[in-house]
Formats: structure tokens, sequence, C-alpha cells
């Protein structure tokens, strides 16, 4: 049996007993019957025989409530396989909704080549992105510039202790803690019987969805659409359309983030997800699993969207013109530079569409050397892309 430190010890005294319930609630715990000042919980596990585990989880603090407390710790330790600091920690924590990123990396458990780690944290922020990106307007292809709420949603992801099982990522993201819960964490208000508690859950279900939940609900649903266009795609060995899945989550960029996760070797992996108790997800959300076939179909998948929808509006591209092609109609020029809403570092060679009155200022702008920043519509060209339809072109002389 696992033991906590007096530290731990001093730590659980203060835990509410509603924050013991929503933790139990939220990993699959049950309360079987009321007893006499505490209540019974209990958990079975699906692929083990024998007995549930049980746990006695006092309603209201009394004298040797600390120790109670410290019995559950440590037997969630042991259901749990993991310290009961780390545990404790968690439930200290306020409402989040949880993704589990299972790698299984070459090696013993619980590790993991550094390269590998390094591409599937990259993936899980791009896959955070996707959705964020989804969830405030769906697009097949979402552009690269991204609005203040995304980033700002991506920022407020953390990443907690890994788990068991292989090479476990825990992410979670924070929700706001609704007011009657706010104040029912502080001592016996916390208590609320199982007709409080689902009076509580359908008044938490009628108010407006918090952005951090929708985009939780966007990254499972368009991870799980992803993995259905995947499917078609190896059973029909070519892509078949997928843009109706953009309204559920799919787009280019979610596929191209899945990819990433897999890294360089496509390593198989998993996501599994955990919804707060505090706003209960009544549909089933069984985990989805990535092989190395539907990182290769998801490749394919990413590349189609882009080709045929990939079309962006409004970037604005700044840089010097390097060549004027006079053989082609409309007439086009070479601009190298960078877009605003990527990295300035990284400089690319982008085809411009001219209008006719930006053949005279493309000419002086080339011959003497001057920079340009040119407003336009971006569509994929091969390994690159090409703009069309400008809007502004200005000349900015030395």
């Amino acid at each position: 049996m696992t033991t906590i430190t007096d530290r731990e010890f001093a730590q659980a005294e203060t835990l509410p007993p509603g924050v013991l319930r929503r933790y139990l609630s939220d990993r699959g715990w049950s309360a079987e019957r009321d007893l006499a000042g505490a209540e019974l919980w209990e958990w079975k596990p699906r692929d083990e025989p024998g007995p549930p585990y049980e746990l006695l989880v006092p309603v209201r603090k009394r004298r040797d409530y600390a120790g109670r407390v410290a019995d559950i710790l440590e037997t969630l330790a042991v259901v749990e396989a993991r310290p009961a600091g780390a545990i404790l920690r968690e439930m200290r924590l306020p409402p989040v909704d949880w993704q589990f990123l299972r790698l299984v990396p070459p090696g013993p458990s619980g590790t993991a080549p550094l390269v590998d780690l390094v591409s599937a944290l990259t993936g899980l922020k791009d896959l955070h992105t996707a959705a964020a990106s989804s969830a405030l307007g769906p697009r097949a292809v979402q552009p690269a510039q991204k609005p203040q709420s995304v980033k700002e949603h991506v920022a407020a992801v953390r990443l907690d202790q890994t788990r068991v099982g292989s090479y476990v990522v825990a992410a979670h993201v924070p929700l706001p803690e609704s007011p009657s819960v706010g104040r029912a964490s502080g001592g016996q208000e916390a208590l609320f019987d199982e007709a409080d508690l689902t009076r509580h859950r359908a008044l938490a279900a009628q108010r407006p969805e918090p952005f951090p939940r929708q985009v939780s609900r966007m990254l499972y649903a368009g991870v799980t659409c992803a993995h259905r266009a995947a499917e078609l795609t190896l059973e029909r060995d070519s892509v078949p359309p997928m843009e109706h899945m953009a309204g559920a989550g799919l787009s280019a960029n979610l596929c191209e983030a899945l990819v990433k996760i897999a890294g360089e070797e496509q390593r198989n992996f998993s996501l599994s997800f955990a919804w707060s108790s505090e706003r209960p997800v009544e549909q089933p959300s069984p985990p989805v699993s990535i092989s190395r076939s539907h990182t290769r179909a998801l490749e394919a998948v990413a590349q189609d969207l882009r080709e045929r929808l990939g079309r962006e509006e409004g970037a604005v591209l700044h840089g010097v013109v390097q060549k004027l092609h006079r053989d082609v109609h409309p007439r086009e020029a070479t601009i190298f530079g960078s877009f605003l809403h990527e990295d300035h570092r990284r400089q690319r060679r982008v085809r411009v569409e001219l209008r006719a009155e930006d053949i005279d200022r493309a000419a002086e702008a080339w011959r003497d050397g001057w920079e340009v920043t040119v407003t336009g519509d971006l569509e994929p060209r091969g390994t690159g892309v090409r703009m069309r339809g400008v809007s502004g072109f200005v000349v900015r002389p030395e």
C-alpha cells in the first residue's frame, strides 16, 4: 500500500468533500449507498475479474477527516498506479477536460525517444489549434493567421504528469467554474445529495457552453472524423470527398497535426478523452486509435483538402520583386519575402498575378530594388502557393 507524506496528509485535510466526489465521479466511480456519515463508492475495472474496488467517502468534515481522505488517496494510488501526491494535486485543480495521448515508442514503458516526444507535443499543440479554429468557424482548410482567442486557448492548455501505459501525455483544458460550485468548494455547502447533483447538472447543461468545452468537443469530433476519413481512404484506395465533415471539426490542419504526432517513424498512437463532471457529456467518447496506415491515409486526405479547397483570402506578402513574367497573361511577378501571418524568418518565392495597374509598380520596384507589400488570395501551386485576386500592391521606396 502506498503511504502519503506528512505534507500530503496536511493538504488532504483541506480538501472539501465535494471535491473528492467530483474527482471520483470524473473517473467512473459511483456512489452505491449511504452509510452513517459517509458514502460507499465503487469502481469495477472492465478487464479485471473479481469484486469492485470500494472507498468510504466522508460527507462532512469530522475529527478523523484527514485520515479518511488519506485512506482514499492510498487506495487510488494503487488503482491508478501513480503516486498519491500526484492524485492529490490533481484533485485540487479546477474543473477541466482531459485529453490523454498514448504513444507506443520503442524501449522501456514510461520512456520515449526525445525526437518522438518533440514531434508528438508539437502535433498536440497543432491539434488544439485546429480544433479551436474549427470551433470559431469550421473550414476544410484553416487559415494560417489565427484569431487571438485561438492563441489564448492554446496558451491555456496544460500538460500534467505522464501516466502508466507505454508513454501517456496527459493534457487538460481548464473550464470556467460555476458560481454555485465555487461557493460549494469550501465546506459544508459542498455536500450534495443525489437530487441536488442532478439539479446542479441540469442547470449546468442549460448554461452557455464555454469556449474551452466547445474546443474539447470539436477536438474529439474532428479526431473521430479523421479516423473515419482514413478508413474510407484505405477501403477505396483513393481519397473520397471529405469536406462535408468540416462542420464536425475535420480539416487539413487537424489531419496534418495527427500525422505530426506519429512522427517520422509514423508510430501508432491513440487519443482518449475525459470530461469534467461539472459539464457532463452524455454521448460515449471511446478512445481513437491511429495506426501507421491511418497516418499515411491522413497525409493524402490533408493534401487533397488543401489542393481543392486551400484558398486563403486576404494574405499579406512583404518582400522584393525578383522576376517579371511577361510571357503569361495576366502578367505575373515572382516576389521573394514572407507572409504577415507566418514567422518573418520563413522566406519563400511566390508567384503573384498582377492587375493592370500593378504592372508598372512591379517593374519600378524590380528595377530599383524596392520592397513591396501585396495583399491577395493564396491558393496551392505545386509544393508552394500562388497569389491571385490582388486587392493591394504598395511599393515602399527606401
